[in-house]
């Protein structure tokens, strides 16, 4: 498989380097350890509390099975999709992850030019570090996803800002209505706004790539970041040593609010976060288009099921609406699990950030063709030419899924 090569937002050299030994998305992970000062490693590395949810994100996995057929054709395989009436090259995307600007150089733009190019979703975070306009401009076909903020006036300007920055799908993120208890990243030295101490001054020390190659570029390029999109206006640096960041009020967004942001917003509407079955059909009959099953990586409430374990439940009270799935996928052999049990296409979150921190855009690429190439040559093993012929007839195990 030919590797994907460095882009003009990159030095020329460093991207293939460091790709020479990235065999799987696993292997971004291990390689960003070693680029990332700890708190910034932490901060994406990082869930909440005793981590049960995001160690079950993957524990699920491991309980499914799969069941090939073999003496099949499978010459002609396509992991081709078709998702809200466009046609997309591969049934995975890249899930909205915030401050990618600052594990790598520009990564909200990297993220969206490697998406755009291999014609697979992407999803711009609402906690971003690039204004959300520069990357319309750039990949005009992303998806944006946003924190509701906690006033319907201020709530009304940012959905006109999305939509007037050319954007046709808003992903309303529905979990977040209050601050989790992230304890790990506390230990890892990371919060938002980062304050400047001696700590981070010794990280920066001892990783003096990052250092050179993503926050003195940035600095001197486009000056110090900042929560660009979280409200209608610039909001605040990424570093400072007296502003909070403002989460506050979310705790009164509500069905009422989501009506509202339906109304105003003309384009495809999509939650993220759904767990219960009950949410999914509410969900359809405030007028959702779409939603996706996730517990946000394991970000939030500590406990919850990983999405893969409801998806079958949430999928039959969601009708017609399409559903999408996020949370501890790695693997081709992962989306096909969830294909099989009904879901319309997966997100991948933090291996992705992994990758354009560790070689930008080049990454990102190299990430995705790792990924298509396992896809379809899993799609193979199992017996399938087509995404649709993916059922759960090619799950074995004990069953709880059904």
């Amino acid at each position: 498989m030919a590797r994907a090569s460095a882009t003009a937002t990159a030095p020329s050299a460093w991207p293939s380097r460091r790709l020479r030994r990235i065999f799987c998305l696993d292997d971004f992970e291990t390689a960003a350890r070693r680029f990332l000062p700890r708190p910034l490693f932490g901060y994406v590395a990082g869930a909440t509390e005793n981590n049960v949810t995001l160690t079950d994100n993957r524990a699920v996995f491991d309980e499914i099975g799969l069941m090939p057929r073999v003496l099949v054709d499978v010459s002609a395989r396509s992991q081709e999709t078709t998702l809200f009436g466009r046609r997309y090259a591969a049934p995975f995307g890249i899930a909205p992850m915030g401050i990618a600007a600052l594990m790598g150089y520009r990564g909200d733009l990297a993220l969206a030019r490697a998406a755009s190019r291999a014609n697979i979703v992407n999803v711009m975070s609402g906690s971003s570090l690039i204004r959300l306009e520069e990357v319309a401009a750039a990949a005009p076909e992303s998806w944006f996803q946003i924190y509701v903020p906690n006033e319907s006036p201020r709530v009304a300007a940012l959905v006109d800002r999305i939509a007037a920055a050319g954007f046709e799908t808003l992903v309303v993120t529905v979990d977040s209505s209050v601050v989790p208890n992230r304890e790990n990243n506390v230990r890892a030295g990371f919060k938002t706004p980062l304050e400047p101490n001696l700590s981070l001054l010794w990280q920066g020390m001892i990783h003096p790539f990052w250092v050179f190659e993503v926050f003195l570029r940035t600095l001197i390029r486009h000056g110090m970041p900042c929560f660009e999109n979280n409200q209608a206006e610039k909001g605040v640096p990424i570093v400072s040593r007296t502003v909070a960041r403002d989460f506050s009020g979310r705790e009164r967004f509500d069905w009422a609010e989501l009506d509202r942001v339906r109304e105003r917003w003309r384009g495809t509407l999509v939650l993220k976060g759904i767990l219960n079955p009950e949410d999914a059909r509410r969900a359809r009959e405030h007028g959702a288009d779409g939603i996706i099953v996730s517990n946000h990586g394991g970000r939030q409430l500590d406990g919850v099921p990983s999405p893969m374990r409801v998806l079958a439940a949430v999928k039959a009270a969601a009708g017609d609406m399409p559903v999408m799935i996020d949370s501890g996928f790695r693997r081709g052999t992962d989306i096909l699990k969830a294909l099989a049990l009904g879901a319309d296409y997966v997100f991948i979150g933090r291996p992705f950030n992994y990758a354009a921190a560790v070689a930008g855009e080049a990454g990102v690429d190299h990430a995705i063709a790792l990924m298509m190439a396992e896809l379809k040559a899993d799609m193979g093993l199992i017996g399938i030419n087509r995404l649709a012929e993916m059922g759960p007839e090619f799950l074995f195990g004990q069953g709880w899924w059904r």
